[in-house]
């Protein structure tokens, strides 16, 4: 079922004292007013305290990654069944930046997101051209195949995750795509999706959104919502962006 969803993604950002202020502004300022969810994704040393600050608010939680593996000697990793008991909802799965500097395949992401279907958490399973990829006219070859690796990897739980797109080339430069290219794209992605039976699964957009651009992109009528970077570590730009 289509949502409106603004999710805002930390990285690898936050401090004890800077994460209260934030955290707080949004249980505060945050109700819901629109009709759209909103949610943030925190490292993982910060869930216990992210889970205190939003509690009993209407903003939703999340981790950035979670592990293809439910247990095990895996040093390091973080299991969508650990992250489900600090409350998390969501779970960012085959972000860019772990595709390039940690070389995730379509197959190791479409495995990270079973494992946070299994621990009931919400996959926001991640998918987007390189700036060479998209000047070679490749861009609908690519996210094709991330999102056909999902399909393939989930079956009918498919309907169950959200899918972001991100264009690599837009991702913390400034730049974004134009409401239109963004729809061009996000047509695209339902249509495959249509096809495997899941048309109805909520896409978002992101790479440098901002308050300024978000409704123009939320007026598309194949967006529904956002994956929030840099943006979301300023409460009144993350809210601007929420309520667009």
């Amino acid at each position: 079922m289509r949502i409106g969803l603004v999710v805002g993604n930390w990285k690898m950002n936050g401090g004890l004292a800077s994460n209260a202020k934030l955290l707080a502004r949004l249980a505060d300022d945050w109700r819901g007013e629109v009709p759209r969810r909103l949610a943030v994704c925190v490292p993982a040393p910060y869930l216990a305290q992210t889970q205190a600050a939003l509690g009993d608010s209407p903003v939703a939680w999340g981790v950035q990654d979670v592990s293809e593996h439910a247990a095990g000697a895996y040093t390091g990793e973080v299991s969508a069944a650990m992250a489900a008991e600090f409350g998390c909802r969501y779970a960012i799965v085959g972000h860019s930046e772990r595709r390039r500097l940690h070389g995730e395949s379509d197959l190791i992401v479409a495995a990270k997101a079973g494992a946070a279907l299994d621990a009931g958490l919400v996959p926001i399973a991640c998918v987007g051209e390189a700036l060479a990829e998209r000047e070679r006219g490749e861009t609908g070859r690519v996210v094709t195949r991330q999102v056909d690796a999902l399909v393939a990897g989930l079956g009918d739980r498919v309907r169950e995750c959200v899918v972001a797109y991100e264009p690599v080339w837009a991702i913390g430069t400034g730049r974004t795509a134009t409401p239109a290219e963004a729809e061009d794209v996000h047509a695209l992605l339902r249509k495959r999706l249509a096809e495997a039976g899941t048309g109805d699964v909520t896409l978002l957009y992101g790479g440098s959104v901002k308050a300024a651009n978000a409704g123009s992109l939320f007026a598309m009528p194949d967006v529904d919502g956002a994956l929030v970077g840099g943006a979301s570590l300023d409460a009144d730009e993350f809210l601007g962006i929420a309520r667009a």
